[in-house]
């Protein structure tokens, strides 16, 4: 037997390969929320998924265990959706909308340039490079015959990126970290108590079953149905230290663990267009961000987060951790995760036409 397959993870049951994933998992987001990395309880579950994942795992997360952390993020970021940042929100509707165009206009670029110079597939590069609302994309992309598998790992290759990028602008630009300590702790101003407790956990649930054939719903339907019942009085959201840890947990493992090693095998050639792509697509919306931040009178890393291509959830998870402007963040993710869903198929169109 070789020192490989004797180390590979396909050996050992999956009781064992469970416990393991749940001790490294758990331990690393506890160390680098100590070492006060901005959305460490979330990354350093992922990392840790990435690498069973690639070392052949066969543990999966229950994609319903997801869908109940998305909600749980969504029920987060309501707790910051007050009157006053609604209205500034609706101040700003028209740079918001030149942000979203401006995003999916520039993804477009970095995908034809990666057809143009990467060798890869019109179709797939359009779909793989489409910003935002990765599990929306990988299901359009095959109905519309690019190959799921390539754009599965841009998305997902860029959502990493996105994160590793965003934690350490953040950390660059000396956000304070821990900052889902401190929402919890906000949300919970009006007692820790199982009745409050119970009603969020049931918002999270309903919200989750309602959102169920919305793309992202599992997230935004939380958000709106929580954010409803909090301005209307109805709903003190109770959101502990330890279910917010969870909640990341599964969004990092869920995430991580698709990356198994046939897959990263199959576009390892590719792999290094990929990144150059989702860096160079990070870069450019960073670069629009602060012009943005100049128009828009915000700080650069609320407008950053709210420009930057990655997750509705991961960019919330970030922008609550960093205590940036979490309205801002979400309006603007939500608008563009809105925009990509139903202009995805035009903007592949272009893509493919201009490639040809």
């Amino acid at each position: 037997m070789s020192a490989s397959s004797r180390f590979s993870l396909t050996t050992w049951p999956r009781p064992l390969q469970w416990l393991a994933l749940l001790l490294l998992a758990g331990g690393s987001g506890q160390l680098l929320k100590y070492a006060e990395l901005p959305a460490g309880q979330f990354i350093g579950p992922m990392l840790v998924a990435i690498a069973f994942g690639v070392g052949g795992a066969r543990i999966r997360l229950h994609k319903e265990a997801f869908r109940l952390s998305q909600g749980c993020i969504g029920l987060l970021a309501a707790h910051s959706m007050t009157l006053a940042v609604l209205t500034s929100m609706t101040e700003s509707w028209h740079l918001m909308l030149v942000a979203t165009v401006l995003t999916i206009g520039l993804s477009s670029l970095v995908g034809l340039a990666m057809v143009r110079f990467g060798g890869l597939h019109p179709s797939t590069a359009a779909w793989g490079s489409s910003p935002g609302a990765a599990s929306a994309m990988v299901s359009m992309a095959d109905d519309f015959g690019a190959d799921a598998r390539v754009v599965a790992t841009m998305q997902y290759v860029r959502v990493v990126c996105v994160v590793v990028i965003g934690a350490l602008v953040s950390h660059l630009l000396e956000a304070p970290a821990n900052g889902g300590e401190l929402h919890a702790t906000g949300a919970t101003q009006h007692g820790l108590s199982l009745l409050n407790l119970g009603l969020t956990l049931a918002t999270a649930v309903l919200g989750v079953v309602l959102g169920a054939r919305i793309p992202a719903g599992a997230l935004l339907v939380p958000l709106l149905l929580g954010g409803g019942l909090q301005l209307a009085g109805v709903l003190h959201i109770t959101l502990p230290a330890w279910l917010l840890a969870i909640a990341y947990g599964a969004i990092g493992c869920y995430v991580g663990l698709r990356f198994d090693r046939a897959t990263v095998l199959y576009v390892w050639k590719r792999l290094p267009t990929m990144i150059l792509g989702a860096v160079s697509l990070i870069s450019l919306c960073a670069a629009s961000a602060w012009v943005l931040a100049k128009l828009l009178g915000q700080d650069f890393l609320s407008v950053y987060l709210a420009t930057s291509p990655g997750g509705l959830d991961t960019m919330a998870i970030i922008a609550v951790d960093t205590h940036s402007d979490v309205g801002l963040v979400l309006a603007m993710q939500t608008l563009r995760l809105l925009a990509v869903i139903f202009t995805g198929a035009f903007f592949a169109r272009l893509v493919i036409r201009f490639a040809r």
